[in-house]
Protein backbone atom coordinates (compact mmCIF):
# COMPACT_ATOMS: atom_id res chain seq x y z
CA UNK A 1 0.00 0.00 0.00
CA UNK A 2 1.18 3.73 -0.51
CA UNK A 3 0.18 6.62 0.89
CA UNK A 4 2.12 10.24 0.55
CA UNK A 5 4.07 11.64 3.11
CA UNK A 6 5.24 15.28 3.52
CA UNK A 7 8.14 16.58 5.69
CA UNK A 8 7.81 19.87 6.48
CA UNK A 9 10.87 21.59 7.93
CA UNK A 10 12.35 24.79 8.39
CA UNK A 11 14.45 25.19 5.55
CA UNK A 12 12.61 22.57 3.10
CA UNK A 13 9.63 20.71 2.16
CA UNK A 14 10.07 17.37 0.56
CA UNK A 15 7.66 14.39 -0.25
CA UNK A 16 6.96 11.45 -2.02
CA UNK A 17 4.56 8.26 -2.28
CA UNK A 18 5.72 5.76 0.60
CA UNK A 19 5.73 1.81 0.18
CA UNK A 20 4.18 0.89 3.77
CA UNK A 21 5.03 -2.79 3.14
CA UNK A 22 8.92 -1.70 3.10
CA UNK A 23 8.84 1.33 5.09
CA UNK A 24 10.75 3.25 2.49
CA UNK A 25 10.18 5.81 -0.88
CA UNK A 26 8.38 4.44 -3.50
CA UNK A 27 9.60 7.00 -5.59
CA UNK A 28 12.06 9.66 -5.78
CA UNK A 29 11.15 12.38 -3.42
CA UNK A 30 10.36 16.17 -4.30
CA UNK A 31 12.39 18.88 -2.47
CA UNK A 32 11.19 22.61 -2.36
CA UNK A 33 12.34 25.49 -0.20
CA UNK A 34 10.43 26.50 2.82
CA UNK A 35 9.15 29.69 2.46
CA UNK A 36 10.50 32.71 4.44
CA UNK A 37 8.73 34.05 6.30
CA UNK A 38 7.29 30.62 6.96
CA UNK A 39 3.57 31.24 6.94
CA UNK A 40 0.67 29.07 6.98
CA UNK A 41 -0.23 30.06 3.46
CA UNK A 42 2.99 29.94 2.17
CA UNK A 43 4.04 26.53 3.85
CA UNK A 44 0.44 24.96 2.19
CA UNK A 45 1.57 26.11 -1.28
CA UNK A 46 5.23 24.57 -1.13
CA UNK A 47 3.14 21.09 0.26
CA UNK A 48 0.88 21.54 -3.13
CA UNK A 49 3.73 21.92 -4.93
CA UNK A 50 5.72 19.12 -3.63
CA UNK A 51 2.11 17.16 -4.27
CA UNK A 52 0.75 18.12 -7.52
CA UNK A 53 4.81 17.53 -8.69
CA UNK A 54 3.26 13.92 -8.57
CA UNK A 55 -0.04 14.21 -9.04
CA UNK A 56 -1.05 12.67 -6.03
CA UNK A 57 -4.80 12.22 -5.73
CA UNK A 58 -4.88 10.15 -2.14
CA UNK A 59 -4.42 10.87 1.29
CA UNK A 60 -1.89 12.71 2.95
CA UNK A 61 0.39 12.48 6.16
CA UNK A 62 2.36 15.32 6.72
CA UNK A 63 4.59 16.25 9.45
CA UNK A 64 4.68 19.95 11.45
CA UNK A 65 8.21 21.42 13.21
CA UNK A 66 5.59 21.81 16.33
CA UNK A 67 2.95 20.56 19.11
CA UNK A 68 0.25 19.51 16.83
CA UNK A 69 -2.91 18.26 18.98
CA UNK A 70 -5.35 16.21 17.67
CA UNK A 71 -4.36 15.23 14.35
CA UNK A 72 -4.80 19.02 13.55
CA UNK A 73 -4.29 22.15 15.51
CA UNK A 74 -0.89 23.68 15.99
CA UNK A 75 0.42 24.83 19.16
CA UNK A 76 3.66 25.85 18.88
CA UNK A 77 5.81 27.19 15.93
CA UNK A 78 9.66 28.22 17.03
CA UNK A 79 10.99 27.68 13.27
CA UNK A 80 8.16 28.75 11.26
CA UNK A 81 6.13 32.13 11.52
CA UNK A 82 4.13 32.47 14.95
CA UNK A 83 1.20 32.80 13.06
CA UNK A 84 0.74 29.24 13.22
CA UNK A 85 -0.19 29.15 16.49
CA UNK A 86 -4.05 27.90 16.80
CA UNK A 87 -4.23 27.23 13.20
CA UNK A 88 -6.17 24.12 12.24
CA UNK A 89 -3.63 22.97 9.88
CA UNK A 90 -5.46 19.51 9.03
CA UNK A 91 -8.04 22.27 7.35
CA UNK A 92 -6.22 24.55 5.72
CA UNK A 93 -3.93 21.76 4.27
CA UNK A 94 -7.32 20.11 2.73
CA UNK A 95 -8.03 23.07 1.55
CA UNK A 96 -5.05 23.81 -0.22
CA UNK A 97 -5.50 19.95 -1.79
CA UNK A 98 -8.77 20.19 -3.03
CA UNK A 99 -10.10 18.67 -0.08
CA UNK A 100 -7.51 15.42 0.26
CA UNK A 101 -7.65 13.59 3.17
CA UNK A 102 -4.55 14.89 5.44
CA UNK A 103 -3.41 14.22 8.59
CA UNK A 104 -0.83 16.03 10.56
CA UNK A 105 1.32 15.47 13.06
CA UNK A 106 4.96 16.92 14.90
CA UNK A 107 8.10 16.14 13.00
CA UNK A 108 10.42 13.84 15.07
CA UNK A 109 7.42 11.75 16.33
CA UNK A 110 7.02 10.79 12.67
CA UNK A 111 10.62 10.19 12.30
CA UNK A 112 10.37 8.68 15.54
CA UNK A 113 7.09 5.81 14.53
CA UNK A 114 9.00 5.29 11.61
CA UNK A 115 12.60 4.33 13.41
CA UNK A 116 10.84 2.13 15.83
CA UNK A 117 8.69 -0.02 13.14
CA UNK A 118 11.27 -0.07 10.14
CA UNK A 119 14.78 1.20 11.69
CA UNK A 120 17.38 1.76 14.37
CA UNK A 121 14.69 1.28 17.20
CA UNK A 122 12.91 -1.93 15.61
CA UNK A 123 12.34 -4.59 18.91
CA UNK A 124 13.52 -2.20 21.31
CA UNK A 125 11.95 -2.20 24.68
CA UNK A 126 12.58 0.58 27.22
CA UNK A 127 12.71 4.37 26.85
CA UNK A 128 13.96 4.91 23.16
CA UNK A 129 14.67 8.60 22.52
CA UNK A 130 14.83 9.71 19.24
CA UNK A 131 16.51 13.34 18.27
CA UNK A 132 15.79 15.15 15.19
CA UNK A 133 19.28 17.33 14.89
CA UNK A 134 18.40 20.11 11.64
CA UNK A 135 16.91 23.91 11.96
CA UNK A 136 15.97 22.80 15.44
CA UNK A 137 16.37 19.78 17.94
CA UNK A 138 13.23 17.75 17.80
CA UNK A 139 11.92 14.45 19.80
CA UNK A 140 10.22 12.29 20.39
CA UNK A 141 10.08 9.65 23.55
CA UNK A 142 9.18 5.90 23.29
CA UNK A 143 8.61 3.63 26.30
CA UNK A 144 8.43 0.03 25.06
CA UNK A 145 7.49 0.98 21.74
CA UNK A 146 4.48 3.25 22.54
CA UNK A 147 4.94 7.23 21.70
CA UNK A 148 5.12 10.28 24.07
CA UNK A 149 3.90 12.52 22.02
CA UNK A 150 4.73 16.26 21.69
CA UNK A 151 7.54 16.59 24.15
CA UNK A 152 9.65 19.19 22.38
CA UNK A 153 12.86 18.17 23.88
CA UNK A 154 14.82 20.53 21.74
CA UNK A 155 13.60 23.54 23.84
CA UNK A 156 15.16 22.21 27.47
CA UNK A 157 17.58 25.21 28.48
CA UNK A 158 21.21 24.21 28.06
CA UNK A 159 23.91 26.76 28.76
CA UNK A 160 21.29 29.62 29.50
CA UNK A 161 19.47 29.08 26.04
CA UNK A 162 17.32 26.74 24.16
CA UNK A 163 19.27 23.46 23.78
CA UNK A 164 18.01 23.83 19.95
CA UNK A 165 20.00 27.26 19.92
CA UNK A 166 23.01 25.66 20.87
CA UNK A 167 22.84 22.21 19.55
CA UNK A 168 20.97 21.92 16.24
CA UNK A 169 22.84 21.35 13.06
CA UNK A 170 21.60 24.80 12.09
CA UNK A 171 23.70 26.17 15.20
CA UNK A 172 26.65 24.17 13.81
CA UNK A 173 26.42 26.47 10.69
CA UNK A 174 25.15 29.56 12.42
CA UNK A 175 28.56 29.09 14.74
CA UNK A 176 30.84 27.82 11.75
CA UNK A 177 31.59 24.73 14.69
CA UNK A 178 34.15 21.91 13.40
CA UNK A 179 32.34 18.77 13.67
CA UNK A 180 34.20 18.19 16.63
CA UNK A 181 33.19 21.05 18.77
CA UNK A 182 29.67 20.58 17.50
CA UNK A 183 29.95 16.84 18.99
CA UNK A 184 30.81 18.10 22.30
CA UNK A 185 27.71 20.65 22.60
CA UNK A 186 25.59 17.36 21.68
CA UNK A 187 27.39 15.77 24.27
CA UNK A 188 26.45 18.12 26.58
CA UNK A 189 23.16 17.71 25.77
CA UNK A 190 22.64 13.96 25.42
CA UNK A 191 23.98 13.82 29.10
CA UNK A 192 21.08 16.51 30.19
CA UNK A 193 18.10 14.68 28.11
CA UNK A 194 20.10 11.22 29.75
CA UNK A 195 19.91 12.89 33.44
CA UNK A 196 16.17 13.19 32.71
CA UNK A 197 14.71 10.67 30.89
CA UNK A 198 17.23 7.23 31.38
CA UNK A 199 17.16 5.98 27.75
CA UNK A 200 18.66 2.63 27.31
CA UNK A 201 18.36 4.30 23.13
CA UNK A 202 19.33 7.58 21.22
CA UNK A 203 18.74 7.51 17.77
CA UNK A 204 19.63 10.35 15.91
CA UNK A 205 18.05 11.78 13.27
CA UNK A 206 17.60 14.37 10.93
CA UNK A 207 20.11 15.45 8.23
CA UNK A 208 22.96 15.01 10.11
CA UNK A 209 22.58 10.96 10.50
CA UNK A 210 24.29 10.99 7.49
CA UNK A 211 27.22 12.17 8.23
CA UNK A 212 27.32 9.91 11.45
CA UNK A 213 31.02 9.29 10.92
CA UNK A 214 31.77 12.41 11.31
CA UNK A 215 30.44 13.61 14.60
CA UNK A 216 29.44 10.16 16.69
CA UNK A 217 33.39 8.88 17.94
CA UNK A 218 33.72 12.49 19.41
CA UNK A 219 30.79 11.68 21.84
CA UNK A 220 31.73 10.13 25.23
CA UNK A 221 30.66 9.90 28.50
CA UNK A 222 26.96 8.95 27.51
CA UNK A 223 25.60 5.38 29.05
CA UNK A 224 22.78 4.59 26.32
CA UNK A 225 23.57 3.39 23.46
CA UNK A 226 24.04 6.12 20.67
CA UNK A 227 23.21 5.25 17.00
CA UNK A 228 22.08 7.25 13.86
CA UNK A 229 18.26 6.80 11.95
CA UNK A 230 18.37 4.10 9.84
CA UNK A 231 15.86 5.70 7.54
CA UNK A 232 17.98 9.05 7.98
CA UNK A 233 16.21 12.33 6.94
CA UNK A 234 13.34 10.25 5.26
CA UNK A 235 12.21 9.01 8.50
CA UNK A 236 9.66 11.84 9.07
CA UNK A 237 8.11 11.44 5.29
CA UNK A 238 7.55 8.09 6.13
CA UNK A 239 6.36 8.63 9.46
CA UNK A 240 4.01 10.79 8.34
CA UNK A 241 2.31 8.49 5.91
CA UNK A 242 1.82 5.70 8.29
CA UNK A 243 0.02 7.98 10.54
CA UNK A 244 -2.49 8.42 7.67
CA UNK A 245 -2.33 5.27 6.95
CA UNK A 246 -3.76 4.69 10.96
CA UNK A 247 -6.58 7.27 9.89
CA UNK A 248 -7.72 6.04 6.88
Amino acid sequence: MQIFGVDIGGSGIKGAPVDLDRGDLAQERCKVLTPHPATPDGVADGVKQVIDHFGWAGPVGLTFPGVVTGGATVRTAANVDRSWVDTDARALFSGKLSGLPVTVVNDADAAGVAEMQFGAGRNRRGTVILLTFGTGIGSAVFVDGILVPNTELGHLELEGHDAERRASSKAKEDHELTWEHWARRVQRYLAHVEMLFTPELFIIGGGVSRKADKFLRFIDGIRAEIVPAQLQNNAGIVGAAMRAAQER
